[in-house]
């Protein structure tokens, strides 16, 4: 079973979406282009592959900071855009406004076995030995095309490696950890990041994409002229996490999470019945009276972070094969030879 990011190597060979020399917005991103630059913000992947079995799975981990979450919780809120899918937790981060556990996402029938997993990671750390209620947050898109969903591949031991390995300089996109098995518009999706620098703060997006529609790019209907590589009946989901170090409150940061579905508008989803659109936004900091105030001025901002990590989600991942055991047999990688020309021409 190949785990804990291998199969990456092969990555050099697609650029991200800024790489090939296009860009969303007018606004600067951080020095990663990542969820990464809101500083004390890590990022850990543990990708769960084995071929023989049908699998193609894994868990991502976005810990606001890494020191006991629970003791120093951070302000958070949860908006939902079409609430088919299993954001486990989300009810308590509605009530209190806070997180108060690393972030995970992973497929859909993985959730209960991820949550389980935080628990006992939580209970665990020194200074938490009288803990008798904790709120872990896991969040999911089904990965049943490419992955034997039933087998709930992903294990206590992956989710502690991701977590344990999350890190600052860990930008990695496409088909690793929770995106390892997802399909996008009918190409390859998976797990895509991006950021923008704000005055003095920074706002960051990461993205689990797997959801379908008529896909756009830059307003390029890129759909619609070439022939996807698996079936886009535009069901699927979506997990967006949002961070920044602006100093907001949790009701300033429910308007923020707002804002990605206005992304997702852009590149061509159509919110299908079928569709689990989730966004959940923190800040790394408790919110001064000023700050709060001055929230408006991140709208712009996360609305092309998201569309450009969604992008980059796209541009990253890579054609996978299935051996058969799963309803799809291969889906083919966002065909770049063609779709960088196609966007020169149209800009």
């Amino acid at each position: 079973m190949l785990s804990a990011g291998a199969g990456l190597r092969s990555q050099a060979r697609r650029p991200r979406f800024r790489e090939a020399g296009f860009a969303v917005g007018r606004l600067t991103p951080g020095a990663r282009n990542a969820i990464t630059d809101v500083p004390g913000v890590l990022v850990g992947h543990t990708t769960v592959v084995d071929e023989a079995a049908g699998v193609r799975t894994g868990v991502t981990v976005i810990r606001p900071h890494g020191r006991n979450l629970f003791r120093e919780k951070v302000p958070g809120a949860v908006h939902i855009f079409n609430a088919f899918g299993k954001l486990a937790g989300s009810t308590q981060v509605e009530e209190l406004g806070e997180i108060e556990s690393p972030i995970a996402l992973t497929s859909t029938l993985n959730v209960p076995r991820v949550a389980d997993a935080i628990l006992d990671y939580l209970l665990a750390l020194p200074g938490n030995e009288d803990v008798r209620s904790a709120n872990p947050l896991v969040g999911e898109t089904n990965d049943g095309m490419l992955n034997d969903i039933r087998r709930r591949a992903v294990t206590r031991e992956h989710v502690r490696a991701a977590i344990e390995k999350a890190a600052a300089d860990n930008s990695e996109e496409g088909a690793i950890g929770a995106g390892a098995g997802t399909v996008c518009f009918g190409w390859k999706g998976g797990i895509g990041t991006s950021s923008r620098r704000v005055g003095e703060h920074t706002v960051g997006v990461l993205v689990q994409t797997n959801f379908g529609g008529d896909l756009r790019i830059l307003g390029v209907p890129v759909g619609d002229r070439l022939r996807a590589g698996a079936p886009n009946t535009g069901d699927g989901s979506v997990m967006i996490v949002v961070a920044t170090d602006l100093p907001l409150d949790p009701h300033s940061l429910k308007r923020v999470a707002a804002r990605p579905v206005l992304a997702l508008g852009r590149v061509g989803s159509n919110g299908s019945h079928g569709s689990g659109d989730y966004v959940i936004a923190f800040s790394t900091k408790r919110a001064l009276p000023e700050s709060s105030a001055s929230v408006a001025r991140l709208f712009p901002a996360v609305i092309d972070a998201t569309e450009e990590a969604i992008y980059n989600s796209l541009f990253r991942a890579e054609t996978v094969k299935s051996n058969g055991r799963t309803p799809i047999r291969e889906v083919e990688a966002l065909p770049l030879e063609k779709v960088i020309p196609m966007l020169k021409r149209m800009g």
